[in-house]
């Protein structure tokens, strides 16, 4: 299923890109929240985490491990927030797993 996200990826949409390698893409939100965030998401097209496998541990592993490093060189060491939103009920709207990183501003909880 192409979603919004494979675009990006293809190249149909633009993007401010952060980084990019075989496994993943990272680029700027286009309606930030906080001020800085900006996505981390798979190349590999997964809808919701239901629907990720046993072999997916390691792409996992590795948006996360990209997530924690960007938002390092973003000058987020003092804090950040990471969230993975999954169907309505958890307020995904894009059905690509993705992960969003927002940073530099005081994170409140409960999120809403």
């Amino acid at each position: 299923m192409e979603t919004l996200f494979t675009k990006i990826i293809n190249r149909e949409i633009p993007a401010r890109i952060l980084y990019e390698d075989d496994q993943v893409l990272a680029f700027h939100d286009i309606a930030p929240q906080a001020p800085v965030h900006f996505l981390v998401i798979p190349k590999k097209p997964i809808a919701t985490l239901n629907d990720v496998t046993e072999e997916d541990k390691g792409l996992l592993g590795h948006i996360l491990f990209t997530a924690q490093r960007l938002a390092k060189e973003q000058g987020c060491e003092d804090g950040f927030r990471v969230v993975m939103n999954t169907n309505e009920n958890g307020g995904q709207t894009v059905y690509h797993i993705h992960m969003h990183v927002l940073g530099k501003r005081q994170m409140t909880w409960p999120p809403g």
